[in-house]
């Protein structure tokens, strides 16, 4: 017969939100980013190795234990997309064999977004084929910053918290003290975030532009809905790529009377040649934030980049700690 052996008991029994069980890894895409959530945090970045075959594969080793711990993956699928996806998806791999008891992935730029619906025949809708590649390869929860549209929330079976970085924005825009002020939003699609947008900078009145898109990157901007002349113009966007549609959209307000202009925009793309465009002098100030980063040569003396690494790390500290998101924006 086996003898029966009495363990001692331990002193202390871990709780579920054990603040040494949090773990933040991050990608390649947005290192600086990272950093800074970490500092917010009050942690450092788990040590992991990064590299690539010779033929293009990438090999991910997390290089510490992460068994029974909650993990919090930092990476924005932006340029280039394809390959930070797949970083993205090999950490999570990585993190799910190595036991890991939550990985929840903080995408602040959600790629693939742009295609959340069937507009033609025979098209692929890419942000439902992201969210499924995302789950299939572990993930237990997303953190993600200004989705291109709401209803990609839905396109996950898995828990999501999906954050704002207009705190960030209006703070800054609140700074400058800006008088006669109309936010504008640059098509019928973004209305709702530019109402919102709206109501939180002193209930300003709202415009729409009004425009007809002939293909992918092309815009025609027609004419504006409300009343700009004479008023500072904020431009709402989630983000900007070709800038083609905001760049035309500040030309027509600057027709149509408005004083200035301003770009708000959460998620600098910044395809060429988008910088020739936001840097023609037609905008006052195209204010953006780091979810994606921006080269020194794509910098431009009206660009302001403002930091959404303490809305990040406040929205990852409240997870961990089973407390509300939502009431970081009431």
């Amino acid at each position: 017969m086996i003898p029966s052996v009495t363990l001692p008991l331990p002193t202390t029994l871990p709780s579920l939100n054990d603040n040494s069980r949090l773990r933040l890894l991050s990608g390649s895409a947005n290192l600086d980013l990272s950093q800074e959530v970490a500092r917010y945090l009050g942690v450092d970045l788990g040590p992991m190795v990064r590299k690539r075959f010779a033929d293009g594969e990438l090999y991910i080793q997390i290089q510490e234990s992460i068994r029974g711990c909650d993990v919090y993956l930092l990476q924005p699928t932006c340029r280039p997309v394809n390959d930070n996806l797949m970083e993205l998806l090999t950490m999570i791999d990585a993190c799910r064999r190595a036991s890991a008891r939550q990985i929840t992935a903080v995408i602040p730029y959600y790629g693939y977004a742009r295609a959340d619906r069937k507009t033609a025949g025979r098209e692929s809708i890419t942000a439902k084929l992201v969210a499924n590649l995302i789950t299939q390869a572990g993930a237990s929860r997303i953190l993600a910053m200004d989705l291109h549209s709401a209803q990609i929330q839905g396109y996950f079976d898995i828990p999501m918290d999906h954050v704002y970085a207009s705190p960030v924005l209006l703070d800054y825009l609140n700074s400058k003290k800006l008088h006669d002020l109309v936010v504008v939003s640059p098509d019928v699609g973004g209305v709702a975030r530019a109402r919102a947008f709206a109501k939180k900078l002193n209930d300003a009145p709202l415009a729409i532009i009004d425009k007809r898109r002939q293909a992918h990157n092309v815009a025609e901007v027609l004419n504006v809905i409300g009343d700009v002349r004479g008023k500072t113009a904020v431009l709402v966007d989630d983000m900007i790529d070709t800038a083609g549609t905001i760049t035309e959209g500040a030309r027509l307000l600057k027709q149509e009377g408005a004083r200035q202009v301003y770009a708000c925009i959460t998620h600098p793309v910044f395809s060429p040649p988008a910088i020739e465009r936001l840097s023609s002098g037609i905008f006052e100030e195209v204010i953006v934030t780091n979810t994606i980063p921006i080269a020194m040569e794509n910098r431009f003396p009206q660009l302001k980049i403002l930091s959404v690494a303490n809305l990040l790390g406040e929205a990852i500290w409240r997870i961990h700690e089973d407390s509300s998101v939502s009431s970081m924006f009431r």
